[in-house]
């Protein structure tokens, strides 16, 4: 009786993940592209942010880069191809000044190409990742075969366009309140 309500619940919990995954990705995208005013604590906290994860990627594809190669050199790529986004998303951004603050639209297109990007990515890694799985002489590396390392350079594409993005918003916030205030 318990191997059958263990394997419901497993059932369960995929059906779960199969609905959630496409959810959670129409949301961030929806989220992502919406006009927003950028709070100046909440500008510096996400750049921070993007600034640490970015740090600890590079590390850890340093690190990974033993079992996995070409992991430091795609997440290079992918973190020079995403500051190059970075610069185009703030090109691309709409700007409001008004009373209340500095406002800011992404550019959806854009956002969109980035969550397609990262999505397709995510769902090759899986397909890679299995089928290397199954195919993977005895003695060679599965990890090395599964395509981590461009996994790897999606991410670091992600983030090295949200740092250029935030630090470029920062900047207008900064001008923003110095215009007001100076």
């Amino acid at each position: 009786m318990p191997v059958i309500a263990l394997a419901v619940i497993l059932v369960f919990l995929l059906i779960f993940i199969v609905v959630m995954v496409p959810l959670s990705i129409a949301l961030r995208f929806r989220a992502s592209s919406m006009r927003r005013r950028a709070w100046g604590w909440m500008v510096t906290l996400n750049f921070f942010a993007a600034c640490l994860s970015s740090t600890l990627l590079l590390v850890t594809a340093a690190v990974s880069n033993v079992w996995i190669p070409n992991s430091f050199l795609y997440v290079l790529i992918g973190l020079g191809c995403g500051l190059a986004l970075g610069f185009v998303g703030l090109a691309l951004s709409r700007w409001e000044m008004t009373p209340q603050g500095l406002h800011y639209t992404p550019n959806r297109w854009l956002i969109l190409l980035i969550t397609l990007v990262v999505t397709s990515r995510i769902l090759y890694g899986f397909w890679r990742a299995w089928h290397s799985l199954q195919t993977t002489p005895a003695g060679d590396s599965w990890l090395a075969n599964s395509g981590a390392a461009g996994s790897m350079g999606a991410g670091a594409a992600v983030l090295g366009y949200y740092l250029v993005y935030w630090a470029g918003l920062q900047r207008r916030v900064r001008r923003h309140h110095s215009n007001n205030f100076g």
